[in-house]
């Protein structure tokens, strides 16, 4: 089938490649000369638009990363002061426990006065943070910076938001020992309202107080923004690429030139409108972010400009614009230089086409022929060649099969013998009894009748085991329907005996299934596992029973049969090598090295199916054990 469009195949491989040069180039040059100007208009407005798109997605990006960077650092400081004013009230907590452990027998009044004199001048936080201490009861115990408040009722104190900040701090701490709490309160350095505050608080049970600290949001984000500032200030992308950082009062926070830091956006002489550029990218950028595109007559480096195209995002917390941008008169330079070399090109290519055309037509219509003849050669030379390997390799399967086959034979040679012997005696005694009975003259009907019964029973054996080893060495190849332990019992008929005078013990479960399949070469395989677990199990001096065990698994595709022993186990380093073809551990004279790969080849090639190999361990009788184990998955329906 792989060889009869050859002559077809010689021909398509001969004239094809002229005929399709000859066909591609007069649809190359046609198309060069009726669609020349639009293709480059349409080439040059695609550069274009090319550029612009991947600065546009460059700045944006830009941008974003800035705005993710701000981001990330104000949930990492924000989780570091958690973390730092947390600390502060555990170790202000474990203070205050040492000294009321240590001063138990003196009055609560001086251990009270001993604890807050500890903690009064405690600072942290660069000095802004201290302790405070209030009884259950909303009395003020130590307030720091406000002395003059301390010994006040706080209880029904209220925030700027309403809330009354103890009366809650009071419910958190009924239903734990210790909480992070926000509210409003007056900031030492800016007393004009009350500012949000992050705090940690935690109960202190012999006086029925809590002690607690807080840190003013506005003071841990002005550190978060002096970070954030310098990184951009640190940032620039090329000569002319920079982040530039406005605030909604339109003053720059950051900027390449370090003289409009401070100052108001609209006294930048370098952009046209500044005062509507200015307000409209504030407006973009209170609403999200959005690209802006205005003029700007000079750059960073000194040259001048015609537009630029900035993308700005608003960080609404902080009322920041972020922005950065992109000068249009650089990609128009390098658009220019594109469109000269694609001119250039096109009148390089029109000429090329008709060369190539031309030369490649004469080049491949003779190297065509001559390749055609070439592997017309090598067509019959690979056929020939597979003839032969198929040819060898069929005979060396069948060599294969056949030691295989007469391995199995002798093996079953002397299963026969095995099989014979008591009923070969048994016949062999009676009739010697007979004999000497009728020579004594003592021989009843009875005695005759019953004897010639045993002796019918031992032919009929004798029969019955001739027709087992003939069926098994059957070379019918036709694939029937048959059961699984119906198979199995075939099996171990045939070598019951080797295994009994072992004393070796084959224990099976009753789970049964059909298969369609070749079920001569499936006892086969059966077989040769089960004589090289017998063979193992006769090297092994074991102190425990002999057993191997045969499972039979039924699943709505496929049946499993796995066949282990408890001989120990094959060597992990030769464990991938069991079912190469002649290999053995055994002598010479005791194995052939092919009945594994045999087997596996009957079950992968034959019956369709698959042959593992594994050790393992399993406990039986409460014994552990470790062996081999087969698995063999067949089709049930083939």
């Amino acid at each position: 089938m792989i060889f009869e469009n050859e002559k077809q195949f010689l021909k398509i491989i001969k004239y094809a490649p002229s005929f399709f040069i000859i066909i591609v180039s007069l649809i190359i040059i046609l198309y060069q000369f009726t669609t020349r100007n639009n293709t480059f208009e349409k080439e040059k407005n695609k550069i274009t638009q090319e550029y612009i798109e991947k600065n546009k997605s460059l700045i944006k990006t830009r941008v974003n990363s800035i705005y993710n960077f701000i981001e990330k650092e104000r949930d990492y400081t924000k989780k570091e002061l958690r973390h730092s004013i947390k600390g502060a009230v555990d170790n202000a907590h474990s203070i205050a426990k040492s000294i009321y452990k240590r001063n138990k027998d003196k009055s609560p009044e001086l251990i009270k006065k001993l604890i807050i004199d500890a903690l009064r001048d405690v600072r942290f936080n660069k000095g802004r943070g201290y302790y405070f201490i209030y009884e259950k009861s909303g009395k003020n115990l130590l307030l720091p910076h406000n002395e003059e408040l301390e010994g006040t009722n706080f209880i029904n104190h209220q925030d700027s938001k309403g809330t009354f900040i103890i009366q809650e701090m009071k419910e958190l701490l009924s239903k734990k020992e210790s909480t992070f709490y926000s509210w409003y309160w007056y900031n030492p350095n800016k007393k004009d309202v009350m500012r949000e505050k992050l705090g940690y608080i935690k109960n202190f049970k012999p006086f029925d107080w809590f002690i607690g600290t807080g840190e003013y949001i506005e003071d841990y984000e002005k550190e978060v923004k002096d970070k954030v500032l310098k990184y951009i200030k640190n940032l620039q992308f090329g000569k002319n690429g920079y982040i530039f950082v406005v605030n909604y009062d339109s003053i720059y926070l950051s900027h390449i030139k370090k003289e409009y830091i401070g100052k108001n956006a609209i006294t930048n002489n370098d952009t046209k409108e500044i005062k509507k550029v200015t307000k409209d990218l504030i407006e973009i950028s209170k609403n999200g972010s959005g690209f802006y595109e205005y003029t700007q007559f000079i750059k960073p480096d000194g040259a001048k400009s015609i537009k630029k195209i900035s993308f700005v995002k608003g960080l609404q917390d902080w009322q920041w614009l972020i922005g950065t941008g992109f000068y249009e008169d650089d990609l128009k330079e390098a658009i220019k230089k594109k469109k000269e070399e694609i001119d250039n090109e096109y009148h390089k290519s029109l000429k090329s086409t008709l060369e190539i055309s031309i030369f490649l037509l004469i080049l491949l219509l003779l190297s065509s022929i001559y390749f055609s003849k070439l592997l017309q050669k090598k067509f019959r030379r690979y056929k020939r060649d597979i003839r032969e390997h198929l040819v060898e390799n069929t005979k060396q399967q069948n060599i294969l099969a056949q030691q295989s086959k007469m391995a199995a034979m002798g093996e079953m040679i002397g299963n026969i013998a095995h099989q014979w012997r008591q009923p070969l005696s048994t016949i062999s005694t009676t009739a010697t009894g007979l004999k000497l009975q009728k020579e004594m003259d003592i021989l009843d009907d009875k005695f005759l009748l019953e004897s010639l019964d045993g002796i019918n029973n031992s032919a009929q054996f004798l029969s019955k085991t001739i027709d087992d080893f003939r069926n098994f060495f059957k070379t019918d190849k036709k694939k029937e329907v048959f059961s699984i332990q119906e198979a199995l019992d075939k099996a171990l008929a045939l070598v019951y005996v080797q295994f009994h005078n072992k004393n070796i013990k084959i224990i099976r479960n009753n789970a049964d299934g059909e298969i369609k399949n070749l079920e001569n070469e499936f006892i086969q395989v059966i077989i040769n596992i089960l004589n090289n677990a017998r063979d193992e199990l006769v090297k092994k001096d074991l102190d425990v029973e002999k057993v191997i065990f045969i499972d039979v698994v039924k699943k709505k595709k496929y049946i499993t049969i796995s066949i282990k022993d408890n001989a120990g186990g094959v060597p992990e380093n030769i464990l991938n090598r069991v079912f190469e073809p002649y290999f053995t551990t055994k002598h010479k004279s005791q194995g052939t090295g092919i009945g594994l790969y045999m087997s596996q080849e009957i079950i992968r090639k034959n019956m369709q199916g698959e042959i593992l190999l594994e050790n393992k361990e399993y406990n039986y009788n409460d014994i552990d054990y470790k062996g081999a184990c087969f698995t063999i998955k067949l089709p049930r329906d083939n």
